[in-house]
């Protein structure tokens, strides 16, 4: 299946945002430190039965950097503006990291506009059921990217091998394919960059807030799939018990937190069997 890149004006940015395969819509939203490429297994392998759509998130990749909207909701809006664009009704939607969370509020959001909801290795907010995982606090980085201007002043001509410790750690050591380390390090390696990423950090408060405010009002209808690994394990899923009406989980052994390389072999079979029931 041939794949197509494009930037196309979204919620009032470009979005930098790869399409390939036909069928039924798939929305791939990733983390940090990422792009749209942590999807190619996944686009490879489900393109001759779904449409597959993997924007890199605003302010990342190669996406339009502007200085607000990191925020869940308006990130749940850029894709909801996204399908719109590419004629899509509708899609089942799939978050891991930062991208779990604009997906999980697309899915209260805008529940038309879902089919199916999987997320990946993250933590919502401060929903219960995380409690062992933040017995300790949240990771380290999450208050080093959150200080406005530090993170990325400290990192200046370093941003290669700050990427480099993620990668390794979200891979239990493994590494990720030189292909994919090359195109993650390039698109981090300016403070502007870095700038962009860590405002979604820094807008982590606001997108607990939005977390709060639509479980306060309404629940999950839509199928939803829970996936964990090292380090979040379990605790996403149960977060999403005490607010979803039909959730699947599993917990991979032996994989790192960047799940759809670290553990694509395993993932593959749950994600397609999910999205055919």
């Amino acid at each position: 299946m041939s794949l197509t890149l494009q930037h196309v004006s979204v919620n009032g940015i470009r979005i930098n945002v790869a399409v390939t395969g036909t069928g039924p819509a798939v929305l791939l939203l990733h983390g940090f430190p990422h792009t749209w490429q942590l999807w190619q297994g996944v686009m490879n392998a489900l393109a001759p039965s779904y449409r597959l759509i993997a924007p890199d998130l605003r302010g990342l990749g190669a996406s339009e950097r502007p200085a607000g909207g990191y925020d869940a909701e308006n990130l749940a809006a850029d894709a909801v503006a996204l399908l719109d664009v590419l004629g899509e009704r509708d899609a089942a939607v799939v978050g891991i990291d930062l991208g779990a969370a604009p997906a999980f509020l697309m899915a209260m959001r805008y529940p038309e506009r879902v089919r199916r909801l999987v997320l990946m290795e993250a933590v919502l907010g401060r929903l219960p059921g995380a409690e062992d995982f933040l017995r300790d606090g949240p990771p380290w980085w999450f208050g080093f990217h959150a200080v406005p201007g530090l993170a990325e002043s400290v990192l200046a001509g370093h941003e290669s091998a700050y990427v480099d410790w993620f990668l390794t750690a979200g891979t239990r050591g493994r590494g990720v394919p030189a292909d994919l380390r090359t195109a993650f390090a390039a698109a981090y390696s300016s403070t502007d960059a870095l700038r962009a990423a860590f405002a979604h950090y820094r807008a982590m408060p606001e997108s607990a807030h939005q977390i709060q405010e639509s479980v306060a009002v309404t629940r999950l209808r839509m199928p939803a799939l829970a996936l964990g690994a090292h380090p979040v394990g379990d605790a996403l899923a149960r977060q999403l018990r005490s607010c979803a009406d039909d959730l699947t989980d599993h917990v991979l052994p032996h994989c790192g937190h960047i799940i759809p390389v670290d553990g694509l072999p395993a993932l593959l079979p749950l994600l397609e069997g999910f999205l055919k029931q």
